[in-house]
């Protein structure tokens, strides 16, 4: 599998901003997590004027094996139905990146669906579907690392262009079962406590879906190494994001991650490499079961929690204007080295 070479930022000039951001005109730590984003992407970038540049957003798209259990009360026509309304401009997604400006991808990394040449998306994919888990790994070694290597693909794309802050989204019915079994198995927390609901708002499956996943947790006789996990229960879509997430910090990149399943997939790629998580900064806490708990485990504090459990990224887009207004705070207040106010702190 691609190996990524991640360093970790130099804190040498740590001590440097935190003394420019104790200077701006406010009372010391007045801007709160203003103040720690401004630090952390500063220390990311090695300069005192940090800068977010041409900002990219992608959603991979894939299906999955396991919607034929019926853990999920919508039919798996409703992903590739999805991404044709993501290229018309009618999802959460879309309006979010216009507010934002935010350059917008869609690839589909693994929908069952025979997409035409001329529809505008990016073709990744690795086959119609994953296999279903409950029975088999849902890939095989070498699409799991086709996956990875197609996804940090797509991270270099944007890198290429300008881009030095990227957010990562997802469309796959059921892959909140597959990022529930991704959690229990690379954490210790109870499956049972990972199952949420997904886009069941009733919760009227949560006792199938647990039982069906519970199931496939109990069948899998892999080697329990982050790399056979994530191929058996995972979708395209999750390992190819888990790929983008390497690469990104690989090349020292802003990562804004979103809800439930992105916060998995940057899980999964801190088991690989631990490194990532200095460049991911946490856009919201999901009102997905187990999303608070998998922030928990990776002492993850997320800026937003606006009650949203819809994927695409909407919740780590809706953070960035707030990302954006630190790295201004910083870069656009005085000091008081350079006017006449008294410190009022």
């Amino acid at each position: 599998m691609l190996q990524f070479n991640i360093e970790k930022p130099k804190d040498e000039i740590r001590s440097y901003l935190q003394e420019k951001i104790d200077n701006l005109t406010k009372p010391k730590g007045a801007l709160g997590v203003l103040e720690d984003l401004a630090m952390q992407i500063g220390w990311i970038q090695q300069t005192l004027e940090p800068k977010v540049s041409n900002p990219h957003h992608i959603v991979f798209a894939g299906d999955h094996g396991i919607a034929s259990e019926g853990v999920s009360p919508s039919p798996q026509e409703v992903t590739f139905q999805m991404v044709a309304n993501f290229w018309a401009g009618g999802a959460g997604i879309n309006f979010l990146a216009r507010q934002h400006k935010i350059e917008l991808q869609i690839v589909d990394a693994g929908v069952n669906f025979d997409f035409k040449p001329e529809d505008p998306i990016i073709d990744k994919k690795i086959r119609k579907s994953t296999r279903n888990y409950l029975h088999e790994a849902a890939m095989t070694e070498e699409e799991m690392a086709l996956a990875i290597q197609r996804g940090a693909d797509c991270a270099q794309a944007c890198f290429d262009k300008g881009c030095n802050i990227i957010g990562f989204g997802e469309m796959g019915i059921t892959n909140t079962s597959a990022s529930a079994l991704w959690t229990a198995c690379l954490t210790d927390i109870p499956l049972k406590d990972c199952v949420g609901a997904g886009c069941d708002h009733t919760g009227g499956i949560m006792e199938h879906k647990y039982n069906v996943l519970k199931q496939a947790k109990e069948n899998y006789k892999g080697d329990n190494s982050t790399e056979d996990i994530i191929r058996y229960f995972g979708g395209y879509e999750m390992v190819m994001a888990v790929g983008a997430m390497l690469k990104a910090a690989e090349l020292k990149m802003v990562i804004l991650v979103d809800g439930f399943i992105m916060t998995n997939c940057m899980l999964a790629a801190s088991k690989l490499n631990a490194n990532v998580l200095h460049y991911a900064i946490f856009g919201h806490q999901g009102d997905e079961a187990g999303h608070k708990l998998v922030l928990q485990y990776l002492n993850a504090k997320p800026i937003l929690h606006l009650g949203f459990r819809l994927g695409e990224g909407t919740g780590a887009l809706c953070a960035y204007p707030i990302v954006d207004s630190s790295v201004r705070m910083i870069n656009e207040m005085n000091s008081f080295k350079k006017i006449q106010v008294t410190k009022y702190f």
